[in-house]
Order: C-alpha cells, then structure tokens, then sequence
C-alpha cells in the first residue's frame, strides 16, 4: 500500500467529508484513514488505482484535489 495525502479545496462542511469519504471509500484497492474539511488520507495500492484514479473520484463530487508535498 501506498499512502497519499490529498488537500481538497471547495468544502466546507461534513455534508462535503461525508461524499468524498463516500466516494474514495467505492474505490477498490483505497483504505480511507482520515477525510477532514480540506484533506484526505489514505493509503491504495497501485496494482489497483492511480493517483489519477483517486483524484477524479473527488473531483466527481465537485472538489478540486490537489496532491500534498511530501517531505
């Protein structure tokens, strides 16, 4: 498994964690460790899903998700 930190822009209550947990949740091969207003946590395994993958998923309920730096 991979992690993966995202920041999320456009939400702004749980009503909006509660649809882009449910929407990485659907995605197979994503464990959802923690979505807050403005981030998401997780970790996937790449033999199943692409960054690209996850971020559509999010961007499909209308959120614009960006790929945290890691250091």
């Amino acid at each position: 498994m991979t992690a993966l930190q995202l920041t999320i822009d456009g939400m702004s209550c749980g009503h909006c964690v509660m649809s882009v947990q449910k929407a990485l949740r659907a995605l197979d091969g994503v464990n959802v460790e923690q979505v807050l207003i403005g981030s998401a946590a997780l970790q996937f395994d790449p033999a199943k899903r692409t960054v690209e993958d996850i971020l559509e998923a999010v961007r499909d309920q209308g959120f614009t998700p960006h790929q945290a730096a890691t250091a």
